[in-house]
């Protein structure tokens, strides 16, 4: 089985972040990279699957040349191989945009199964398994809790609002998995070692029929319009309950669009 995980560099959400005030895009050079921390699940549950049923699972990832080492450490994690797809051109790139340089990537290397986080922690959309789908023309299973694979269909397990889901689809597919799937492992020392000489194959648009015209900021399908550092917190306000407590707090909240 051919397994890809798509996996994200992005920054420390330890540290404080900002935007480029000339284009309103975060600022990633001045700022450390990491692993998304939720696509360390989707990694985990990739080799989890290729151990049990056979296979290979590669790592794709799209970004800049230090993204690098992102990609480095999944390997350490157990995957065979990668690919990064990196361009100066892809930078600014939306979740469209995102989904369509990825789609082209994944057309052009092949797959069986394509497994995601269910979001990244920077940009926090939530949009790209589906959107990454829909454009390769294959069913999507998103947020899954529970993943199972038997012959050509794969199956998920999804948490409702009324219990859970269970939903079913033929291979190829495109699967997001939550954190509660698994527990993802810690790369040993033999793996971070092996990481070094697994391949990694370097594309550009080029390389995988990207149009330069549907991606980067220009290729984009929004924007920022506007930005402003958030205000610093303010001192609380006390109600005093004389009898109309309730009536108080009511119109502070209405004050605040909040009811």
């Amino acid at each position: 089985m051919n397994i890809v995980v798509c996996v994200k560099q992005v920054p420390d959400t330890a540290v404080e972040r900002t935007l480029r005030p000339e284009d309103g895009t975060l600022d990633r050079q001045a700022l450390d990279g990491l692993i998304n921390e939720l696509d360390e699940y989707a990694i985990e549950e990739g080799l989890r699957i290729a151990e049990a049923h056979g296979g290979e699972v590669t790592i794709l990832s799209m970004g800049p040349e230090k993204a690098a080492e992102s990609i480095r450490k999944a390997l350490s994690m157990g995957a065979d191989k990668a690919v990064h797809l990196t361009d100066g051109a892809l930078a600014g790139s939306d979740a469209l945009a995102t989904s369509y340089a990825l789609a082209r990537v994944l057309t052009t290397i092949g797959f069986d199964l394509v497994v995601c986080g269910s979001e990244s922690t920077d940009a926090r959309t939530g949009v790209l398994p589906a959107m990454l789908a829909e454009r390769l023309g294959v069913p999507q299973l998103t947020l899954a809790s529970k993943v199972d694979i038997e012959g050509t269909s794969v199956t998920i397990r999804r948490v409702s609002d009324d219990g859970y889901e269970v939903v079913t689809a033929q291979l190829p597919a495109v699967v997001s998995v939550v954190e509660k799937i698994n527990e993802p492992r810690y790369p040993s020392f033999k793996g971070i070692m092996a990481a070094k000489k697994k391949p990694v194959q370097t594309m550009s648009l080029a390389d995988a029929g990207i149009d330069p015209a549907q991606v980067g900021l220009a290729g984009s399908w929004t924007a920022v319009a506007d930005f402003a550092a958030r205000p610093p917190r303010e001192a609380g306000v006390i109600v005093k309950d004389d009898g109309d407590g309730g009536a108080k707090v009511a119109a502070f909240l209405a004050g605040r669009k909040f009811i």
